[in-house]
């Protein structure tokens, strides 16, 4: 009988060293030791945290211990000041990151799809970019005032300009094999951005929002530390002024916890929504 016929992977196959799974080279991880490792890498800080406050000689004042973290937390719970702080932060972080996603998506579609949009707005883009956002703030409150606008306003001016690049360098890879096969199929210009170039770059369009979120956070805290009278960064700075550094360190998990969570729905939804872009071999 005839063999079927193999494909070049079987021809061409790379010589990999003899080393363990660990060590493999752009493979994937057998699940439970996938599992494992993000398993350890949340563990293994809180081991080392516990054992240093345990048997280590440290003022609390410095480093409190996981027990004393915990009893800040309920005790903020039970008053209800966390969920009202971390509520203020999300809104804040949800309008602003909401406004974002509205303008700056589409804009860099455009400037990775036309040429001469990329040559008007990529060199003031870059320029801007470069200016830290927090420098903004004294015109902010010159220009809005001290309640919610310029936070939000702060949020826009620090992730805009990124997201908005990001996307374009996402579209300029799109091969122009799929743009000039559309054309050649009768497809307009529309639908080439519609059609093709979206979602063959909604799944790098997902990924850089979900990295620039993080900067969303970190301009949120920033501009609650300086005028809010809620917010996680407000309850930071107030918490940093009485030494209460265990109601800091609530502050800071309680952050690290809405953003992981933020993380890993992205991840989930680029998995769900963009099953096409799978690379899986």
């Amino acid at each position: 009988m005839n063999e079927p016929p193999k494909s070049i992977r079987d021809f061409i196959r790379p010589r990999t060293p003899n080393s363990g799974v660990f060590w493999q080279i752009a493979e994937d991880l057998p699940p439970r030791l996938n599992t494992a490792l993000m398993i350890t890498s949340i563990a293994l800080p809180f081991l080392l945290w516990w054992g240093v406050t345990s048997f280590g000689k440290i003022d609390a004042k410095f480093l409190p211990s996981p027990s004393q973290v915990m009893a800040a937390f309920v005790r903020l719970w039970e008053s209800g000041d966390i969920q009202k702080d971390a509520i203020a932060s999300l809104w804040r972080v949800g309008v602003g990151a909401g406004l974002v996603a509205l303008f700056s998506i589409p804009i860099g579609v455009l400037m990775g799809s036309f040429a001469s949009i990329r040559a008007l707005l990529e060199p003031i883009f870059g320029l801007v970019r470069y200016m830290p956002a927090p420098a903004f703030i004294p015109l902010l409150i010159l220009y809005l005032g001290i309640g919610e606008e310029p936070k939000i306003s702060l949020i826009f001016i620090g992730v805009f300009f990124f997201n908005s690049l990001m996307v374009m360098d996402t579209v300029k890879f799109v091969p122009k094999e799929l743009i000039e096969s559309t054309y050649i199929l009768g497809g307009t210009r529309r639908s080439v951005i519609l059609q093709v170039i979206f979602p063959h770059v909604l799944p790098g369009i997902l990924d850089a929002y979900r990295i620039n979120l993080a900067a969303a956070w970190q301009l949120v805290i920033v501009s609650e530390l300086i005028a809010a009278t809620e917010g996680l960064g407000r309850r930071i700075s107030v918490a940093g002024r009485f030494l209460r550094t265990d109601e800091i360190f609530v502050g800071l998990i309680v952050i690290g916890i809405i953003g992981l969570s933020f993380d890993l729905f992205f991840q989930a939804m680029i998995r769900v929504s963009c099953k096409w872009a799978s690379q899986k071999r």
